[in-house]
């Protein structure tokens, strides 16, 4: 066991889409059922889902799945108050936070499991994947700096860990571009499902 969770983030508005974009149909299922799967499918040991606007309509898709769901009241403030819903919904002891865009249904177990056989190995209390040298999602962070992302302020966003611990950073080169991308527009979802038919 890696006591490591999964807090998929999925409380956004879809502004840019302008449409629900978690419950969109992607592959046999759905965008976020997709990413659903394949975190399931990896070395994490549990997952939160953290829900805000839309939320009736992806309970309506997700409720088939056994998952934790907590509920995100301020996901007008970005999706760190997200990640502080999530940290503050997962019970007990655990060592990190692996944390999942709910957009990103390319990011598949392979990349989920580099992230988190680098965080168990490394002994950095951040673990983040990246392409060609370029960062990306998802990253896990230790449970050391719990405390310090619940008090962030509105105006914050993990960036700020980041740049405040940057000797604490291990980069995990993954050689794929899905760590990279997000699907917050029309476009980027035609592109995404070009690829995978």
């Amino acid at each position: 066991m890696n006591d490591i969770w999964a807090i998929i983030l999925a409380a956004g508005e879809s502004s840019r889409m302008k449409a629900p974009k978690m419950v969109l149909p992607f592959g046999k299922s759905t965008i976020i059922e997709t990413v659903i799967a394949n975190v399931a499918a990896s070395d994490i040991d549990k997952m939160v889902i953290v829900l805000g606007s839309w939320k009736e309509e992806i309970l309506q898709v997700i409720e088939k799945h056994n998952i934790n769901i907590c509920f995100n009241d301020n996901y007008g403030q970005g999706m760190l108050s997200s990640v502080q819903c999530g940290l503050r919904f997962i019970p007990g002891v655990f060592r990190g936070a692996l944390i999942c865009p709910g957009d990103q249904p390319m990011v598949e177990k392979r990349i989920i499991n580099m992230v988190i056989s680098a965080f168990n190995s490394s002994g950095k209390g951040i673990v983040i994947p990246s392409s060609e040298k370029k960062r990306g999602h998802p990253v896990i962070i230790g449970r050391k700096y719990y405390d310090e992302i619940l008090n962030l302020g509105p105006s914050d966003t993990l960036r700020r860990i980041m740049d405040n611990h940057s000797d604490d950073i291990k980069e995990v080169e993954t050689n794929s571009s899905s760590v990279l991308k997000d699907i917050d527009t029309p476009e980027d979802y035609l592109d995404e499902l070009k690829l995978i038919r």
